[in-house]
């Protein structure tokens, strides 16, 4: 039984890693040919950053993979062999909270990299070593109290319910609505500081969108995000009365009202189209799916690691080999995500204007460094949105700036028409 699941993991990292390097290769050709959609620096920079980027993740999919192979081949057993405790629900919350907290030591130095080094040289991070420690405080007791509250919990399901799967599936569905609905509190009064907008003008035509597509919302407000990020972005944040728009600071700096609004109406198109709702359902089935599978996981896996078929060790193995699972769901996950993305933009540009629509996604293009173009392959593993090509190219927007610019996409790239 182990020996699947060891297989299927190498054939997640072989995956991986290739269209890793498959990426690294199109964007290396594609970032020297006329720029696209983006500015002619940003377009460079742009291309860049991807590459330097992907080339860290495929570092971390090696430094993952050893990991893994450290954890089945001893870890957990040494780990087990350290915490001798009688009580399941005890020994789950101290074995699970110790495995989570190594992992996380242990990838430090890719976050460390990325936040300090990467992110800082293509000017995007703004986070400084005070604030991450705190931030990195603050998430530690929140995981440590409420992580350890739900480890808890599925502890006690599996010892205690029969065909424990289906509960621990409804119990754990139903923290992370829970999840969804207090987020924004939490994140307000821990993390962010959310003020109501000061540009009441910008809050009035905000509020009469919101009424024009009956979405109800507990206000309108502005996050600080700047202060660890330069990145533009905006979110519908909770659920039931937590409901609220985000936007941030950056987001309100670089963009006018009406490709605010656009942008708004993109998110708005979600919430008419009913994807809050399918996105809930969708989740619901990968992890019931999830559950399923591993809830009736035999003793030779547990055996094979040296470990007994107890509430930790089911619940390790679970947070072990949940990636190669979630890998292989995705792209069906995504298609249908990218399809969304689609319909969210038709109906934002219909409710504001193509225009503007379209000046918004170029702003947030240049101003994010995203670059405009990936592998089919990378898209069809990884992209939840479409990329930026088709987006405009389905917004009617000719992304083609310099002649012949178009047809020598097609040669290179099999780009269709």
């Amino acid at each position: 039984m182990l020996e699947i699941f060891v297989i299927a993991y190498c054939l997640y990292f072989i995956v991986n890693i290739y269209t890793s390097f498959m990426q690294v290769g199109f964007v290396s050709k594609a970032k020297n040919m006329p720029a696209i959609i983006l500015e002619d620096s940003k377009y460079l920079e742009a291309g860049n950053y991807s590459i330097e980027k992907e080339k860290v993740s495929i570092l971390s999919t090696f430094y993952d993979f050893v990991i893994f192979m450290l954890w089945i081949g001893f870890g957990l057993k040494f780990l087990d062999s350290l915490i001798v405790v009688d009580q399941g629900w005890l020994k789950a919350i101290l074995f699970i909270d110790a495995f989570i907290i190594i992992n996380w030591i242990l990838s430090l130095p890719f976050d460390l990299y990325t936040t300090f080094k990467l992110d800082k040289k293509y000017g995007f991070s703004n986070m400084t070593p005070a604030l991450y420690i705190k931030d990195t405080i603050k998430s530690g007791i929140l995981f440590l109290v409420f992580g350890s509250l739900i480890i808890a919990g599925i502890a006690l399901i599996i010892e205690n319910l029969p065909l424990w799967w289906i509960w621990g599936f409804v119990f754990i569905f139903a923290v992370i609505i829970l999840i969804n609905m207090i987020y924004p509190l939490v994140r307000d009064k821990m993390f962010d500081k959310f003020e109501l907008l000061k540009d009441k003008e910008l809050e009035s035509k905000i509020e009469k969108l919101l009424d024009e597509v009956g979405f109800k919302s507990s206000g309108v407000f502005s996050v600080d995000a700047s202060k660890r990020d330069n990145r533009l972005n905006a979110y519908f944040g909770g659920l039931g009365s937590t409901k609220r728009v985000v936007l941030f600071d950056t987001l309100i700096q670089k963009l006018t009202h009406n490709e605010l609004l656009a942008v708004l109406g993109h998110e708005l198109g979600h919430f008419k189209n009913g994807d809050i709702l399918k996105n809930i359902g969708i989740m619901g089935i990968v992890m019931f799916i999830f559950f399923a599978i591993f809830g009736n996981l035999n003793d030779e896996l547990f055996l094979g690691l040296s470990l007994n078929n107890e509430p930790y060790a089911i619940i390790a193995v679970f947070l072990l080999f949940s990636p190669i699972l979630s890998f292989f769901l995705m792209p069906l996950v995504s298609l249908i995500s990218r399809h969304n993305e689609y319909a969210a933009d038709e109906f934002g540009s219909n409710l504001q204007s193509k225009d503007d629509l379209v000046n918004a996604l170029l702003k947030l293009a240049n101003e994010n460094k995203s670059f405009p173009l990936s592998h089919p392959l990378y898209v069809f593993f990884y992209y939840s949105h479409p990329p930026l090509v088709e987006r405009f190219k389905e917004l009617g927007y000719d992304v083609y700036k310099v002649n012949n610019a178009k047809e020598a996409m097609k040669d290179d790239f099999k780009i269709d028409e």
